[in-house]
């Protein structure tokens, strides 16, 4: 039996793909992204994509696409692209207008289709933001908007919410995200127990292990069967001002390891520059966020001192390795790392099917997790630095 899905704020289709391996099926997907559209139209034709913002398409437009009645959806899900409450919006503008700013309409939408679909189920992804303690606003507007559902057409929609990182429900990246799960029947929603352990942190090593959880999936658990000769995107060079010191820097580490505080050349100040940058996967740790609008420098980078080709992201994305992420480099880029990670759709519709729609399912096992693969003891050779570099270090450092 397939369950019947409407999509909102679809992207390259993520979470759908997890909801599929759940036996979920998309019957509309609306998407105003053209790159991701021209992705999900590829990959899944009879998902009848809606390419446009969602508040161009009535509700009747949207359940006549996906050929559904009013409550006949089995759930609603989606992922509203909302930057008032992003951690850039911070950076940025301090302490920001979050709901008040015009680009929240993106959650108003979605309560809009929900109001006048009446899903049984829905799931609705954000940003860590949207649950700062003190600063829920987004979190009891739909405390609010769901009351008010209710009223009108006697339902009893509630939810449950919860930040989730990936990696300890076995997905090779570390990301966190708010999942909010809710039911049209009241049903309260559990979010399952983190299966898997950081190996690295003492503190929780042997209980877990113990208790029968497993080590983090790695990122070499998910990219060890490709190669470089099949899987070099173009361009695979790292560019930039920078590009040529990544190949002095360790597999697992970044620009601290030349900072005067590491262990390589001391170049850079240390904690001066993002995380993120010259940042190599570690063949034994999972990867660090795929990032959806990096800089030349920006990784994190194979640890064959090389960008990510569109399918080692997937991987670490848990996407089904049937699907084609379409478009140049930032393009894939882009839609992949502003993705949900499939395997937590995955997780999440099992759950659903078992708390709220009373079925006997296993939700330990998912499709999407890759297997433990043997670790690669040899680590990647480092190379010395290029002496341009040295002329580059830091001014205002002290050595």
């Amino acid at each position: 039996m397939k369950y019947k899905a409407i999509s909102l704020y679809t992207g390259a289709g993520g979470l759908d793909y997890g909801l599929e391996a759940a036996s979920f099926e998309t019957k509309v997907a609306v998407e105003m992204d053209k790159w991701c559209c021209k992705t999900l139209r590829h990959n899944r034709p009879r998902w009848n994509t809606l390419e446009g913002k969602i508040e161009e398409f009535s509700t009747k437009q949207v359940l006549e696409a996906g050929k559904l009645n009013k409550r006949e959806a089995d759930i609603l899900i989606g992922g509203p692209p909302c930057q008032p409450f992003s951690k850039s919006g911070y950076w940025v503008k301090g302490d920001v207008d979050r709901l008040n700013d015009p680009r929240a309409n993106t959650l108003k939408e979605y309560m809009r289709i929900l109001e006048e679909t009446l899903p049984r189920a829905f799931i609705l992804e954000n940003v860590f933001g949207l649950a700062y303690k003190g600063k829920d606003e987004g979190l009891v507007y739909l405390q609010e908007r769901l009351a008010e559902i209710n009223r009108v057409n006697k339902t009893k929609y509630n939810f449950n919410w919860k930040v989730l990182n990936t990696a300890r429900y076995g997905i090779p990246q570390i990301r966190e995200r708010v999942f909010i799960v809710g039911s049209r029947d009241g049903l309260p929603f559990e979010f399952p127990e983190p299966q898997f352990f950081d190996p690295e942190d003492d503190e929780e090593n042997d209980s877990l292990f113990k208790a029968g959880k497993e080590p983090f999936r790695t990122a070499w658990d998910a990219l060890h069967d490709l190669h470089d000769d099949t899987e070099k995107p173009v361009p695979s060079k790292v560019g930039g001002k920078w590009g040529d010191l990544l190949p002095s820097i360790p597999e697992g580490q970044n620009y601290l390891f030349h900072s005067d505080r590491g262990d390589g050349v001391p170049l850079f100040k240390w904690r001066s520059r993002y995380w993120s940058f010259l940042l190599k996967l570690g063949k034994n740790r999972p990867s660090w966020t795929i990032q959806a609008q990096p800089g030349s420098a920006i990784g994190p980078f194979h640890w064959n001192n090389r960008r990510l080709s569109m399918r080692e992201m997937a991987r670490l994305q848990t996407f089904p390795d049937d699907v084609e992420v379409l478009g140049g480099v930032s393009e894939v880029q882009k839609q992949i790392g502003n993705a949900v990670p499939s395997a937590i759709g995955e997780l999440l519709g099992r759950e659903i099917r078992r708390q709220f729609f009373g079925e006997k399912i296993d939700s330990r096992k998912l499709k999407l997790i890759p297997d433990r693969a043997p670790l690669s003891l040899r680590p990647t050779k480092v190379f010395p630095v290029k002496g341009e570099y040295m002329k580059l270090r830091d001014p205002d450092m002290t050595l």
